[in-house]
């Protein structure tokens, strides 16, 4: 069966690692933003207005300020942020909070294909008995899966873009709800979409109300996240406290390195995540047990290329080296559908190129996608 390539629309050069959808080469986008941009951006734009999500954060000087994450959207009446989850009404922000997100939620067996799960306690029992419930895979337990339907990135490529869908549609959730579907044998609850950072008040109402809700074992409900990190730094320190005293982790989704190749691949800055991302390691020592935070990132095949991998895992290991790390691989999605799934070959240099760079334990994830 040929190869598919592609050719970028400014170099010439043909890759089976180009997408056609995104016109042009990561060599290209890094060296010549600035032309290359408003042709990216435009396809951006359009996938937007396919699901009536606004093309730009709001920025009505009369709007009313969301202050959830870096966006920072000014939302005048009648009108949604750039996530689509929060909403003026009547003068008041609305949507997202302790009286209802929209989301939708479900029961996990343990231990189940968590990011994390090659360290977490429900995968391995690390941290028993303090954090566990068993000394090894937590077989019999359950995970309470929750997907907010949401998310203030534009990713391309995004895995799970079918949220998108039930933005504006899918029936709201109060946190009163959804802390009592936490079962008698629900030992860890998961915050991922989309992601949690447009609705963080409705996720942190909810793990208040769980932190009182112990297992028969005495053991509280761990609280994890995943999230692409870029909420305001104001949140930081309650994300924290809903999850370093029961042995949840952070799961920060490094999209890459450089601002070029992140623009183009989610429509906005890396700045904020890096930010919080340092901020948080700086507290990752408070709980040796089991690791506070840890990182991912998905190897986009020709994006996310080694140069990427590198300069991400420099900064972890600037940060703190035994930062747990996995890459994950890639499978085309959205509209980036056109590229190959990450190659095993690719998967085992990224993983030594990390190693390299400094950071002490590098994980491949998605395995079974390698070809």
């Amino acid at each position: 069966m040929p190869v598919r390539t592609a050719w970028c629309r400014y170099c010439g050069q043909e890759s089976p690692f180009i997408s056609r959808t995104l016109g042009f080469c990561a060599s290209c986008i890094r060296q010549h933003f600035d032309e290359v941009w408003p042709e990216i951006d435009r396809l951006h734009q359009a996938s937007r207005q396919a699901f009536r999500l606004p093309v730009r954060p709001p920025r009505d000087p009369t709007g009313k300020l969301c202050t959830l994450c870096f966006q920072a959207c000014r939302i005048p009446e009648g009108e949604v942020g750039y996530c689509g989850a929060r909403r003026v009404e009547a003068g008041q922000l609305r949507g997202g909070g302790p009286a209802g997100a929209r989301l939708s939620f479900y029961h996990d067996p343990l231990p189940t294909n968590c990011v994390a799960d090659w360290f977490c306690p429900g995968g391995t029992g690390r941290g028993y008995p303090h954090y566990a419930h068993r000394p090894g895979p937590e077989h019999g337990y359950l995970n309470l899966a929750v997907f907010y339907h949401a998310c203030n990135f534009n990713c391309l490529y995004c895995q799970n873009w079918h949220f998108k869908k039930c933005t504006f549609t899918s029936p709201a959730v109060s946190a009163r709800q959804l802390a009592a579907a936490v079962q008698a044998n629900t030992a860890c609850l998961c915050y991922f979409g989309g992601d949690p950072t447009p609705q963080l008040p409705n996720a942190l109402a909810t793990a208040r109300l769980i932190r009182h809700q112990p297992l028969a074992s005495g053991r509280p409900v761990r609280i994890c996240w995943e999230t692409n990190g870029a909420m305001q730094a104001r949140w930081l320190k309650p994300l924290v406290a809903s999850c370093l005293d029961n042995g949840g982790i952070i799961k920060i989704d490094l999209k890459a390195f450089s601002e070029e190749i992140h623009l183009a691949l989610c429509g906005v800055s890396t700045s904020q995540t890096l930010k919080n991302f340092a901020a948080l390691a700086a507290r990752a020592r408070e709980r040796p047990e089991v690791p506070l935070l840890m990182a991912s990132t998905l190897m986009v095949p020709g994006y996310v290329d080694l140069a990427e991998i590198h300069g991400l895992a420099r900064f972890i290991a600037t940060l703190n080296p035994d930062i747990p790390y996995s890459l994950l691989a890639f499978y085309p999605q959205f509209y980036l559908n056109d590229l190959p799934v990450t190659s095993r070959d690719f998967a085992l240099q990224a993983q030594q190129v990390a190693l390299a760079a400094g950071v002490r334990n590098v994980h491949l994830g998605n395995i079974h996608l390698l070809h």
